[in-house]
């Protein structure tokens, strides 16, 4: 077998001590993701309410549609960030250490939330944030995929179970931030997040040595000589960015435009970089090409997908029957019921795409069938727009559309993000695919200034059917995307 020096290459069947049937630091890397997701959705459970909920009940008192904007352009922040975690760690640190680094800045940012008062510790808290989760997000994928080699099937399973670990600490934490939310305040909310995060570090430190040589590996390095200039121009971008804070460009009404201007413009140069570095092959080129339609796609799926967290809130707020035998059930609790289906189906899934092998659909095909599921689950809101109370089983039933979905299209984006990765671009090509997620959530806060509680109908029949169009259109134009994908199933 030959060695592809980007892709650990590992036997194409389970060999030595698996989980699950996988490479068993697949465990180590499941555990970290579970807590630090337990820390990311307990807060972002409760954030939007934070931000909109009046100062009476604990709450900052800003208006909807600015508290909607402010939670994209947050969502969209962290998978930006993505970028700056990728580009350190195939240019200066390494995944492994980028990723350790990255859990202590989201600690540090939860804790800043839980102490910090007002606007003052809700930005840095934000930030913190969503730095720490861009370093995170990008590595531990990238790490997952340098456990398999290129060909090897179990692949998709194994960013399946990944992903099923992801939704255990997504399914709990909005349980605990939801309940202490209610009855405590927000900031014992927000607290608990940290807790949660401390955990996982803790867990981290003590298993990061079984990861591969290949996760601490630097692809490449960036030569001593540029170092100050690369500090040089962060520095000069923090002050940027900040000069424009304080004159008034960059306000909370205008931050999700301002947040969709750079995410389009990062888009186009990561594309540009990549297409033209001639660290790169013909046939790495031809695969490149092949990941824009799906890019697209992505960007269109995250964009009505994430909306659980701009349009969902306010739905569960206003709109959503919670009383459970005489209890009102935290309208937070909401977000941990896609968790609790992609509990129940990502291993499903796993052993789907296991079974099939080489007989499983493509990638541009279960791309299409997200978008189309999606869609569907928007459509599905429309009976309901006309009830005064919607019940809970009808809200879980449109839910479990959503997770139908999105098992189709992330863990295989972020397994097809792996595969057809150039081998100077490794992480960076995982950042590309989060960069679709950065643009598809920030598009999600965008959106969701156009709901309307009170006419609900036109909202839900447009960006339905649209989704279902853009479904059937990627479908269509198989063949071409595959051709450009060079063998990569």
């Amino acid at each position: 077998m030959s060695i592809n020096t980007n892709h650990a290459v590992t036997p194409e069947k389970p060999a030595g001590r698996t989980f699950f049937g996988q490479p068993f630091p697949l465990f180590n890397l499941f555990s970290i993701e579970l807590w630090e997701r337990f820390s990311y959705y307990g807060m972002q459970a409760i954030l939007a309410f934070y931000i909109y909920f009046s100062v009476t009940d604990g709450g900052l008192g800003i208006d909807k549609i600015t508290a909607t904007g402010l939670v994209g352009s947050y969502g969209g922040v962290v998978y930006l960030s993505t970028i700056l975690g990728a580009w350190v760690a195939d240019r200066i640190l390494g995944s492994e250490r980028v990723l350790f680094f990255s859990g202590g800045l989201i600690m540090a940012g939860h804790i800043a939330l839980a102490l910090i008062p007002g606007a003052l510790g809700l930005g840095i808290g934000l930030l913190l944030v969503a730095v720490g989760s861009g370093g995170l997000k990008a590595n531990a994928s990238s790490i997952v995929g340098a456990l398999y080699s290129e060909k090897d099937e179990r692949r998709d399973a194994g960013f399946s179970i990944f992903y099923m670990g992801i939704n255990a600490g997504g399914f709990i934490g909005p349980l605990v931030t939801g309940w202490l939310m209610n009855d405590y305040g927000f900031h014992w909310g927000f607290g608990a997040a940290a807790v949660g995060m401390a955990l996982g570090l803790t867990q981290y430190a003590l298993t990061r040595k079984s990861l591969p040589d290949e996760a601490r590996a630097v692809p490449n390095p960036l030569p001593r000589k540029q170092f100050p200039m690369v500090f040089g121009i962060g520095a000069a971008a923090v002050v940027a960015i900040a000069v424009a804070v304080l004159l008034g460009w960059i306000t909370a009404q205008n931050l999700k435009w301002v947040v969709v201007g750079v995410v389009v413009a990062a888009t186009i140069a990561y594309f540009s970089v990549i297409l033209g570095s001639r660290k790169v092959s013909g046939l790495e080129r031809s695969r490149v090409y092949s990941f824009i339609p799906l890019f697209l796609a992505s960007t269109a799926f995250w964009s009505l997908f994430q909306q659980q967290f701009t349009v969902l809130p306010i739905y569960a707020d206003q709109r959503l029957d919670r009383n459970l035998f005489g209890w009102e059930m935290p309208a937070a609790w909401v977000q941990s019921i896609n968790p609790i289906f992609i509990i129940v189906f990502a291993g499903v899934f796993a052993a789907l795409w296991t079974k099939l092998g080489s007989r499983q659909p493509s990638t541009p095909i279960k791309f299409s069938l997200a978008l189309v599921v999606m869609g569907g689950a928007f459509l599905c809101f429309l009976p309901l727009t006309t009830t005064a109370s919607v019940p809970l089983l009808a809200l879980a039933g449109i839910l479990f559309l959503f997770t139908m979905a999105e098992l189709l299209i992330s863990p295989v984006g972020l397994s097809l993000a792996t595969k057809l990765a150039p081998k100077a671009f490794h992480t960076q090509m995982v950042a590309l695919f989060f960069l679709s997620l950065s643009l598809g959530t920030t598009l999600s806060g965008v959106l969701a200034g156009y709901y309307n509680t009170e006419n609900e109908l036109p909202y839900f029949l447009t960006i339905g059917g649209v989704a279902i169009l853009l479904g059937i259109a990627l479908a269509a134009s198989t063949k071409p995307v595959r051709k450009l994908m060079a063998g990569v199933p």
